[in-house]
């Protein structure tokens, strides 16, 4: 029986999209919901999983091709008898997954293995939030044949938007890693199979490489045997020829870095250099000696996201950028007097944040055309105000968005700030904390910069930077003193915004920031 792939729906008013990228091929063996291609709408990026098990047949829009709502994409042999490729492969993906339908009998024989000491439990994809269907295995925290803990951390995925830790569902030991790092997988799939039980028994593959194991194991007891050696590190040791046991890890854990390798193999080139030689001319460097300094590193799909947005933002919008300074010796006698009295009352700590959401708010109002976007050949003004505020994390920079930010008082901004922040930190946002601001801030400040141009965060039209406060000579009334001040940067869509109306809202925003009461009097 041939089921239809077809195109989803893409969002309101989003009539077609482009076919960029197939994951499958014909006559790739697919589960049910695994992801088979991604879509680009000039809006989002769309992924459509396969409705069900099977063989993948026809695919009838190829990479590239525009395709309407309801088109259709491909076609899919269902059910257990679906033909596999011809090299008679498709139990097995090149790199090492396995196929994940309904008919699996290579697949299951390792994961019953372990039976003898105990249930086979399998460790499964969690939910990894609305709309996203896939994830990359980033770093696994066990290694085969390693006791777990129940809720003890295995490994960790990364989405485009946020990373995912996986716990053990049982105690027991860990018999088999199905996804290893750096492959995709899908929500859902099988990651890795668990032996439970205090008594279970190792992984036959760890078994097997018993003979390796021990030779290996001066290393092993030097870094711990759930440690192991980058991966360029590895290499770097194999062309050097050098042992493990010789090369001590200043990585976490004892791990070995490439920058260890290269210390070790400098050592071990130092006696030989003691001894007399001839002499010779010396050897002009060569880009081989360069690469063996250099350290190759995937992107995370998170960081790949980035760079595809703020590309996609310098080529669609009509961007420009207009200045402005402001001096916040108001807001910082304020929150002097004011922040203690505001903390014991509110549980948390009076910020800058809330001061610039409120006028950015006050300022929207006033210049609507900052807080809309384009549509095709409309214009969409936004009676509210979803504010984005741009924080960075160790993985890279998230927007999560303060829904509502107008109509909400200094405190339940700052607490919708700081549980935003904390969140972010610890990876733990979903998409809907970060879909539908109509407007952003950033503040470079904190890192220390004086002066940037933000980049639109499609589909808003505009974005306000913030920056570091400095001490600058300024004249006031007549008298030059040092004054508080920093320079604001608002980045916006030209096309839809003039310059007027840029310059009325930095003026707005600044206004309002030197004379808070303003605020309060809706001035």
């Amino acid at each position: 029986m041939s089921i239809e792939v077809k195109v989803p729906t893409l969002g309101e008013s989003v009539t077609e999209a482009t076919v960029a990228t197939w994951f499958k091929q014909p006559g790739d063996a697919v589960a049910a919901d695994e992801m088979l291609c991604e879509l680009e709408t000039d809006k989002v990026t769309v992924e459509v999983p396969a409705p069900a098990a099977g063989t993948l047949g026809e695919i009838v829009a190829g990479e590239g091709e525009t395709v309407g709502v309801d088109a259709l994409l491909a076609t899919i042999s269902e059910g257990a008898g679906a033909a596999p490729k011809p090299d008679g492969k498709s139990e097995a993906k090149p790199d090492g997954k396995a196929a994940e339908g309904k008919s699996e009998p290579a697949a299951a024989a390792p994961a019953a293995a372990p039976a003898s000491g105990g249930d086979s439990i399998d460790v499964m994809v969690p939910a990894l939030g609305e709309s996203v269907t896939e994830a990359t295995v980033a770093t696994w925290f066990k290694q085969p044949g390693d006791a777990v803990a129940a809720d003890e951390m295995l490994c960790e995925l990364e989405t485009d938007k946020v990373s995912v830790e996986v716990p053990a569902p049982a105690a027991g030991t860990l018999s088999e890693i199905l996804a290893q790092e750096g492959e995709t997988v899908a929500a859902g799939g099988k990651l890795a199979v668990i032996a439970a039980g205090e008594g279970a028994a190792p992984a036959p593959q760890a078994e097997a490489e018993a003979p390796k194991a021990e030779a290996a194991s001066a290393p092993a007891t030097k870094r711990g045997a759930d440690v192991e050696d980058a991966p360029s590190a590895k290499k770097l040791m194999a062309e050097k020829g050098l042992d493990p046991a010789a090369v001590q890890g200043s990585g976490r854990d004892g791990r070995v870095m490439k920058e260890d390798v290269m210390k070790a193999a400098s050592a071990a080139r130092a006696p030989a250099a003691e001894a007399p030689a001839p002499a010779q001319a010396p050897r002009a460097p060569t880009p081989a000696d360069d690469a063996g300094r250099e350290e190759r590193v995937k992107m995370t799909r998170l960081r790949q996201t980035i760079a595809r947005r703020l590309k996609d933002a310098q080529n669609t919008a009509a961007m420009l950028t207009t200045y402005n300074e402001v001096d916040m010796g108001a807001v910082m006698d304020l929150r002097s007097e004011y922040k203690d009295l505001f903390e014991k009352k509110h549980g948390v700590r009076l910020g800058f944040m809330s001061f610039f959401t409120k006028a950015c708010c006050h300022a929207l109002k006033e210049v609507p055309e900052v807080n809309a976007e384009i549509d095709g050949t409309e214009i969409v003004y936004k009676n509210y105000v979803h504010m984005g505020i741009a924080t960075g994390t160790p993985t890279g920079l998230v927007v999560p968005v303060i829904r509502d930010a107008d109509s909400m008082s200094f405190a339940a901004i700052e607490k919708a700030i700081a549980k935003k922040g904390r969140a972010a930190r610890d990876g733990k946002l979903t998409m809907a904390d970060m879909q539908g601001g109509t407007f952003t801030i950033s503040n470079g400040g904190v890192y220390g910069s004086l002066m940037s141009s933000p980049i639109l965060n499609p589909p808003q039209s505009g974005i306000l930077g913030m920056h570091k406060i400095q001490e600058r000579p300024m004249v006031v009334g007549g008298e030059i003193v040092a004054r508080p001040m920093m320079y604001l940067a608002l980045s916006y869509d030209h096309r839809i915004v003039d310059g007027k109306g840029a310059v009325t809202f930095l003026v707005r925003v600044k206004e309002a920031l030197e004379d808070p009461r303003r605020l309060l009097m809706d001035l």
